[in-house]
Parts: structure tokens; sequence; C-alpha cells
């Protein structure tokens, strides 16, 4: 393989030689040269090599590019820096490099940042430490005062298996000091683990049954992977359909040309179901990539991507920018799932830049939904998409009968918020032995605490929000910058004592009215801000797969993907909820798909299953849609919708938020700044305007939003502006969203 010196030696001549471009991970869209160190070997100095870089006062390190990038003034050779040293890390993809580069210019974001989200595992580029165990010695005599607790290990380790000695100790049931006295004694020895590898999969490990439409749905995905070349397909199954089992065996094949396959999730930490799944299918785990790993896995699982040895990864979103040498197949499951789009940072959405990575590879891309995005409906629609059909589950039960409760003609009793109609359908499911699912989208007791009498309502002093109530935590939270503080005796405004009361339901308070109202039944709550720990929400759902509970009460996460074999009834407590969000052109759909994914968990196992959804606005469309089971009407009428209004997939929106800790300063940087764009006749610019979130942790925050038909190039557009604005200065800040999906 040509050097990178050689190829810069070609294309900028003599200048150029013994220096090479690197990519630093800040918030920089440019690279910086250094001199190869002598004596070193050239050849090693290729493009995504890692290289640890003098950087101002720092060390840092960075990627060697492939050519240079930005507009960085040239600088004289004697007075450029040279490299400390090549790190012994697998380099990036050249592929790698190509998609970093898309996504900068796409996003408009520094090409740092980018490369920044590729070097998320820190403790690959740290001194790796070996790790030591202990093992049982056969032939050892006998310790010379042998106690309970020394056979209690003797016993243990005796099958010699190399054991931690913390692992052994708690195992035994005894303190470390005691492991180390037998190692003392020569009974047990110290030995170096072996470093660990991922499990061996095998394609044909199980061979699934399919029905007829599975089976046409099979051979589609199937081909698509022997094609060998760019392809993306819509897995548009109903709730129960088998769309897991259907795209295993396109990760099959794909293993079988001997290459990588990446499944994204939105909720990976909370999929047990799905590794078991898996397990049964390939008989090994996948690798997994998500925030709840410690930073060693992190690290291994990335060398692991890197040197090829992960054959199948199952990631969240951030498992896109791994550094796979020969990746063949993206799956994105739950691909309408919010949670592939990130507002932090890089603003990207998961499931398009999937789509990207598979045209950069010339490889195939599967979304799979019950109730895809808007955007890929109409992309399979136009023929961008092959869309492959499951329409029937594949228990063969029918889909849950779904009945709309009108809260104006039942409303719940005073203090309450289950109707009589849901109150009576979960006594009866309880009667059968069966469980039931109450739903509602909000964390916490209660979403507003107000004294009852002067009317002061308890807000965040970092944002303009209210404080959620956690009775079970007795506190005060905000759910934008997380401050919190103790639920108070008195109110801060009157100083009445005991006038405080909170307002409005959330799952805690829900949870406390299924208690007075069921004190039989075992009751289970999911909600991340209860169960903060990964073990123990995959205890709780297992629990719940296990019939340890007859009713649960849950947040959106009891939407995505669960599979529980005896649940008969869903209840959604507040079905306008997501409707409530008039500024989000999305409010509707994502109404929709939440209320469709979390109905759709009822019955998957047999027939009967119903759902029961309270709203105050039943002839609303969205609702509609979801007790008549007409998604195709209610498709037509989003997209309609859309249509008119020149918005996604139609048109193209920029959102632009100028914030600033002085009120003033944020609003008048907001009106320069669109005072400065460039005029024309068919790209909007709307605002400046206040968010509706006005103040996010201390940050006054002001809108504006660009607007133009799906041709343009509206990148080029905000590029030319920003150069007519110059460098935003002072404690301004301008963040930049292409696509966004937050609209507050």
């Amino acid at each position: 393989m040509e050097s990178l010196l050689d190829q810069l030696d070609k294309e900028h001549g003599p200048a150029a030689v013994g220096a090479v471009p690197v990519v630093l991970p800040v918030a920089l869209d440019q690279t910086y040269d250094y001199l190869v160190p002598e004596g070193g070997p050239a050849t090693a100095v290729r493009p995504g090599t890692f290289v640890l870089v003098p950087f101002g006062p720092q060390r840092r390190i960075g990627v060697v590019w492939d050519r240079a990038v930005g507009e960085g003034k040239p600088v004289d050779r004697k007075k450029m820096k040279t490299i400390d040293c090549l790190l012994d890390v697998p380099p990036l993809p050249d592929l790698s490099l190509r998609f970093a580069e898309w996504i900068a210019r796409y996003t408009l974001s520094p090409l740092g940042m980018v490369v920044r989200m590729m070097m998320s595992a820190q403790s690959v580029f740290e001194p790796a430490s070996p790790r030591f165990g202990v093992r049982y010695v056969a032939e050892a005599a006998d310790p010379a005062r042998m106690t309970t607790a020394r056979q209690r290990v003797l016993d243990v380790a005796c099958d010699g298996l190399i054991r931690m000695k913390s692992a052994l100790a708690e195992e035994a049931g005894c303190s470390s000091g005691v492991i180390d006295g037998l190692v003392a004694s020569g009974n047990l020895v110290e030995v170096a683990i072996p470093e660990r590898k991922p499990a061996r999969l095998d394609c044909r490990h199980l061979a699934n049954t399919f029905t007829e439409d599975q089976g046409r749905a099979v051979e589609t995905l199937r081909a698509a992977a022997d094609a060998g070349n760019f392809s993306v397909s819509l897995l548009d199954g109903v709730t129960g359909s088998g769309k897991t089992e259907v795209y295993f065996e396109a990760v099959a094949r794909t293993l079988e040309q001997g290459r990588q396959a990446l499944i994204m999730l939105p909720e990976i930490a909370l999929t047990s179901q799905f590794m078991n799944r898996f397990a049964a299918r390939f008989g090994g785990a996948p690798v997994e990539w998500h925030s709840a790993l410690s930073p060693a896995d992190r690290g291994r699982t990335w060398k692991w991507v890197a040197q090829g040895d992960a054959r199948v990864v199952v990631g969240a979103r951030s498992a896109l920018f791994l550094p796979y040498p020969d990746l063949g197949l993206i799956v994105v499951d739950e691909e309408h799932d919010q949670g592939y789009k990130q507002d932090d940072r890089v603003h990207y959405q998961a499931r398009d830049m999937s789509v990207v990575r598979g045209s950069l590879g010339s490889f195939p891309v599967v979304l799979a939904s019950a109730t895809p995005s808007i955007e890929s409906h109409v992309n399979a629609r136009t023929g961008r998409y092959r869309q492959v059909a499951l329409p029937g589950r594949y228990s063969g039960a029918e889909l849950p009968e779904i009945t709309g409760i009108d809260l104006r003609a039942e409303q719940p009793d005073r203090g309450r918020w289950l109707a009589p109609p849901l109150v009576a359908a979960v006594e009866e499911t309880l009667g059968k032995g069966q469980q039931s699912l109450l739903f509602l989208n909000r964390r916490g007791y209660a979403p507003l605490t107000l004294c009852r009498a002067c009317g002061h309502r308890i807000e965040c002093p970092q944002c303009s929000a209210w404080l959620v109530e956690h009775r079970f935590r007795n506190r005060l939270n905000c759910h934008h910058c997380g401050f919190a503080l103790p639920v108070p005796e008195k109110c801060a405004k009157c100083g009445e004592e005991g006038g405080l009361v909170a307002c409005g339901p959330g799952v805690e308070r829900v949870a406390e009215e299924v208690a007075e109202r069921f004190p039989q039944a075992r009751v289970a709550l999911l909600s991340s801000d209860l169960i903060p720990s990964l073990i123990e929400m995959r205890q709780v759902i297992k629990s719940i797969e296990n019939h340890e509970a007859d009713i649960i009460i849950g947040t959106q996460i009891v939407a995505k993907g669960h599979h529980f074999p005896d649940l008969a009834l869903v209840g959604v407590v507040d079905g306008d909820l997501g409707l409530a969000q008039g500024a989000d052109p999305r409010a509707g759909e994502r109404t929709f798909q939440l209320l469709h994914q979390v109905t759709g968990r009822a019955g998957r196992a047999y027939s009967g299953g119903r759902g029961l959804v309270q709203t105050y606005n039943p002839e609303h469309p969205v609702m509609q849609a979801i007790i008549s089971g007409d998604r195709e009407s209610f498709l037509e009428q989003e997209i309609h919708v859309r249509q008119r209004g020149l918005l996604p997939p139609y048109g193209r929106l920029v959102a632009m938020i100028i914030s600033s800790r002085d009120k003033g300063l944020a609003e008048n940087a907001a009106r320069d700044i669109a005072r400065r764009a460039p005029y024309s006749e068919r790209i909007q610019v709307l605002g400046p305007a206040e968010a509706p979130l006005a103040i996010i942790r201390g940050r006054h925050r002001w809108r504006l939003l660009v607007k133009a038909s799906r041709e343009l190039d509206i990148q080029g557009y905000i590029r030319a502006w920003m150069e007519v604005v110059g460098p935003i200065k002072g404690d301004v800040r301008l963040s930049i969203d292409i696509d966004p999906y937050s609209f507050l």
C-alpha cells in the first residue's frame, strides 16, 4: 500500500514532504500539519492512524487524515511540530474517514467533533493493564491451619477455573484476606486472566419456521444481502409479526459472507429479550454497545470491532461510529423512534445516517417498524426504498381491539385518574389471571406543584419549566437540567404551611391509585428514574415475563419491543398528552406511533387482547386512527398536511438556537443574525422568536427556523449566511440543527 507521505508528495510537491495532516477531536473544522518523527517508519503513518501530538500547551490524540481539510494558514516547515508517537491502536478504516466528512458537511458540524464520536472508547488509547486471577493448585498440601472459610474457598476453587479474587471470595462467602492467605500457603496461585473474546456465532444454529408472508420477506432480505450493493428495505410489519426473526435471516446471510452486521435499537440497555432471542438463533450473544457499558468494556468492544472479531454488534445510535473494517449490513429496529436523533454537539439522525453509511459502503440497510416514520413511508411509496410487508401476527392472534374512553362523558372519580370502564377492565383481567398494562408517558408523581393559598407554582430556578414531584424520593426535579430539591413544607412565596398540592398525574400517582383500588395485585412500575440500573431494569422485565406482576405501570419504556405473553389489556391513561405540543409538526405522528406501539403489546400470544385509550378528544384524527386501526387513512392525511406545508419529507428545515445567560444579549444576537440572512425567494427565514422552553440551564434561548424545498442546497445557504455573520463572540452560542426533531 502506498504510504501517505508518497500520496502527499504527489499532491503537494516537495513542500509537504515529511508532514501529514491530523484531525484533532475538538470543535475545529480543519486539519493541522505535523512532521513525522525522524527514523520512524513512514509506511506506518497511513490515513486513519491514531497519533499523539502537541496541541498548544497540551498533548492530544489525533487521527492522521488522507488530505488537508479546511482553510488553515500555511505554516513554515521550521515551525511545524512533530508527532510525539504513533499509538498501537487499530486505525480507522478509509470508509470511516469518508463517513465522518459526509456527516460534518451535512450537519454543518466541525469535523473534529465527528471524529470525537469515533474515539468514544477512551480506554482503547490507554496502556492495557493485565488482569490477574487465582487458580487451585491440586498438588499442594493442605494449609498448616485449615479453617472453615479456607475449606469453603478450596471447595469452590477445586474445579480448576480461574477466578478474580473478589469473585472467589464472594462465591465462598469470605473476605479477600482468606484468599491472600491461601495464595501465601501455595494452595492458590495467581495467574494472568486470558483476554476475553466475543462469542462464536453459528448461522445454522437454529432453523426457524416461517409463515407464508414471513417466508417472502425472508427471501427478499436475503436477496438484498446477496446482491452486494446498496439498497434500503422497509420491513413494515404489525406488532408481533416476527420482524426480528425475519431480519435475523439477513444477518445470517451477511455472516455467511464473512462480513459484519450492525443492529441498532433505541433502548439497547433494556432489551434482554432481544439478546435471548439472538442467542437462541445464533448460539451466542452479540457484542453490545451502549452507555451502560463500563469504560473497560467499551474499549474492549471498540477493539473487537476494529479487528473484525465482533461479527454482530447490537447497539444504540452511537454504534454507527465504531470502526467497522468490513460492515455488510445495518438493521435499524423501531426506525421511527425519536431516540435515534441526537440533539447534543453533533445533531444527527442515526436512521438517516445509517442509509448514508450503507450508500458509502455499498451494502444493504433494513429499516424495521410497525409504525414507520412518514419519511420512510414516503420513500417506500416513491420506490426509493423497497417495502417488505408483514400484515399478520406470527402467533395467528388477532390485533387487539382498541376502544376509546371519552373522559368528558365518563370522568374518573374525584382525585382519581382511571375512568370507570378502565377500572372495570383491569378487574376483569385480574379475574382471568392475566396481566394489565397502564401506560402514561410522564415520570414522577405529578408534573406541577402549586400553593392552594396564593397560586404560586414551583418552577426550576434555571429553566422555564415546572418542577416535577417525585414522591417516592420526596423530591422536586427538573427534567431538563437535573436541578432537585426536597419537597418543601410551606410555600416559598406566601409562607402558607400545608398548602402545597400536587396537580396532574405521573406514573407514581397512577401506582398509588392502583395500590388503593387493587391491594391484592402485584404491581411492577417501569420508569427510568426509579430503576436507573441496567441489571435491575432487566430483572424487572424478566419478572414481568414470568408473570410475577399482575399490573404493569410504565412510561414509554414499555412501548419499545417488549413481548409479555400474558399481557391481555393495555390502558392508556392520557392519550392526548403528546398532542399538546402544538409547535411540533410531528406531534400527531409521534402520538400515533407511541399509542399504536403500546396498545400493540396486548394479546401477542393469543387472541382477545384489548386496548383502552382515555381521551378528552376522541374526534381527533390520531384517536380515530388508533381506535379504528385505519393506519393508512391517517398516513394519507398526515402526508397531505406535510406536502401542503412543505414540511419533511417534502421540504427541508433547519433550526437555529441562539442562547446567552443575558436575555437581552440573546435577543439582540438573534435579531442581528436574522438581519444578515441572504435573500432568497425560495427560502423562508422564520423568527427570531423566543423558544417554547425560553430558559434552559440558565441560558435564554431564541429560535430561527429556516424552511426550503427539498431540492435546494440548504447547507450551502447556511454556510453563506454564517460567513456574513462571522465568528460568534462572548457569551452567545449558536446551535444549528439540520432536520430538527425538537421544537422546544
